[in-house]
């Protein structure tokens, strides 16, 4: 039986299930149980931030913080997953408004993805994502005998489609199976 690890770039999800979805709320379970299939899961990770919060946070900072929090706690509750969390870096200002990016995150799941790998702890490695930052990641795993999958959004780095053993592209019909059902 295959033995396989996911890997959710959780911002690029995020992306997806926004711009062409309309933001559904959806089951994280459904998605390990809908990605993982038939193989053996050995843990799902979802790679992620906490938003910015200055020395003296707003109401809004703070309660934005709190939802995160409260976000990545019900995620580390499912059994095998795991939130991995880099950094929020400021990068000034643009049109007035404050810029942030993610610092740590891609290279933590691309560690994360080579060292499961080379340990030979897993023979596939499904990774949600669509941008080449983890092509590195990709080709060392696949160096050592590891097939990967790529689960995408409609527009993900060509070089990483080309790269990935396997693809499958996020749509309505895997929406629809991973939806939350209240």
């Amino acid at each position: 039986m295959s033995r396989c690890a996911i890997f959710i770039d959780g911002a690029y999800l995020q992306f997806v299930l926004r711009e062409e979805f309309g933001r559904p709320a959806i089951d994280f379970a459904a998605v390990v149980n809908r990605i993982a299939g038939t193989r053996e899961l050995l843990r799902a990770y979802y790679y992620d931030c906490l938003p910015y919060q200055s020395a003296k946070p707003t109401t809004e900072e703070r309660e934005r913080f709190a939802r995160c929090q409260k976000f990545h706690y019900a995620l580390n509750q499912i059994p095998r997953f795991e939130v991995r969390l880099g950094k929020l870096a400021f990068r000034g200002n643009q049109n007035g408004r404050p810029v942030f990016e993610q610092k740590c995150v891609d290279i933590l799941l691309g560690v994360d993805m080579v060292q499961l790998a080379a340990k030979h702890q897993i023979n596939e490695a499904m990774l949600l994502a669509g941008d080449s930052d983890f092509l590195p990641a990709v080709e060392v795993a696949k160096q050592e005998g590891v097939v990967v999958h790529v689960y995408h959004g409609a527009s993900p780095h060509r070089e990483l489609l080309a790269k990935c053993d396997e693809r499958t592209r996020i749509d309505a019909d895997f929406i629809e199976a991973i939806k939350r059902r209240f």
